[in-house]
């Protein structure tokens, strides 16, 4: 096998399935831990009275995480606020996590329609998070550099070239075969990142395939994962293992890290789903018992779709007329339900226990 050098255009990057054992006794066991894992949240998720109630807040968590990875930071509060309020916020890194949130629901729905993970649908996805009209990268000269400005990494260069490897690709990912899909996950999601297929944005269509093909392998109905949250607080082992593929065939550890990552995101999404879950019974029995007249289960689904509301969400759920719904409100505040904020000509109303939940780490 030809030496890799990182400075030169990785045009002989292996095509998969790779030419090597990578289902070893330890790579099989950890497969039936993370399999359980998301088994456990898959089935919690299904019985959901409304399985679909929290997914704005999920993805948005997920896109979130996945765009601070590339250093795009924004808090949860101006995102859920930008989100709700009609002011239109200006903050160049909220609009980018709401344009990946966007990118992962049009993914979504595309392969609900076609359930096929092809190079087309990378592209509409990059499209969907940079909002312009990138397609595969045509102009030499990528390379990956580190803090230092050091390249670590030359992908392949060539459309030919990369448009070859992503057919390989897409073959791979559709194909019925005998590998297990949280492995082939682990191997695809190594591949894409390897071709870098376009100039900016690799980094989130590839986490975006992640929860689509967990989807299309029906390992989870609903995509209510975290991934990135476990990539950014193993930022270093990512990308460490990352090129230890590349540079040593070291696949073990790396697909090792994968399955560590779906156990440990699933473990931890059942749990806050069963917080979210414990706090909307709560919260629906003190309503209840304090305000009677306000109380319907309808008013506080929507109190728990994202952790801010307004009067114009109760408006649309025909919870009653501008003004009844507005008294709703002020009496949920004064009972301590929720937390006004003025934001331009508009009351948004917080649920701060909710948001208690989103933010703990």
């Amino acid at each position: 096998m030809e030496k890799f050098n990182r400075n030169t255009p990785y045009n002989k990057l292996p095509l998969l399935p790779p030419n090597t054992n990578f289902e070893t006794t330890k790579i099989l066991r950890k497969t039936i831990d993370a399999s359980r894992a998301l088994a456990q949240l898959n089935g919690m998720l299904t019985n959901l009275p409304n399985p679909t109630l929290f997914l704005d807040t999920i993805h948005l968590q997920e896109a979130k995480a996945s765009s601070e990875i590339e250093n795009i930071i924004t808090t949860n509060d101006d995102l859920y606020k930008s989100l709700v309020a009609d002011k239109k916020f200006d903050n160049p890194a909220t609009k980018e996590v709401i344009s990946y949130k966007e990118a992962l629901w049009n993914g979504l729905q595309e392969i609900e329609r076609r359930p096929f993970i092809s190079t087309n649908l990378c592209i509409q996805i990059v499209q969907s998070i940079k909002k312009n009209t990138a397609e595969i990268r045509t102009t030499p000269g990528t390379a990956l550099k580190n803090a230092k400005g050091e390249t670590i990494y030359t992908p392949p260069s060539d459309e030919t070239a990369i448009r070859e490897k992503m057919a390989n690709l897409e073959t791979f990912i559709n194909g019925k075969d005998s590998i297990d899909p949280l492995i082939k996950m682990a191997l695809m999601h190594y591949q894409f990142e390897a071709i870098h297929p376009f100039s900016d944005g690799n980094g989130r269509t590839g986490r975006i395939l992640l929860l689509l093909y967990l989807k299309l392998e029906k390992l989870l109905d609903t995509p209510a994962i975290y991934l990135s949250e476990y990539i950014i607080k193993n930022k270093v082992d990512y990308y460490t293992k990352l090129r230890d593929v590349t540079e040593n065939n070291d696949w073990e550890t790396w697909i090792l890290y994968m399955l560590e990552m779906v156990e440990f995101t699933a473990n931890k999404g059942l749990q806050r789903l069963k917080d979210v879950t414990n706090l909307m019974e709560e919260m629906a029995t003190e309503i209840k018992e304090k305000l009677p007249k306000v109380y319907t289960k309808e008013l506080v689904e929507i109190l728990f779709r994202l952790p801010y509301t307004k009067r114009q969400f109760l408006i649309e759920a025909k919870l009653g007329t501008p003004k009844t719904v507005g008294n709703y409100l002020m009496d949920l505040e004064e009972a301590g339900f929720l937390i006004s904020e003025k934001v331009g000509k508009e009351k948004l109303y917080l649920n701060h226990r909710l948001m208690l939940i989103l933010e703990k780490k």
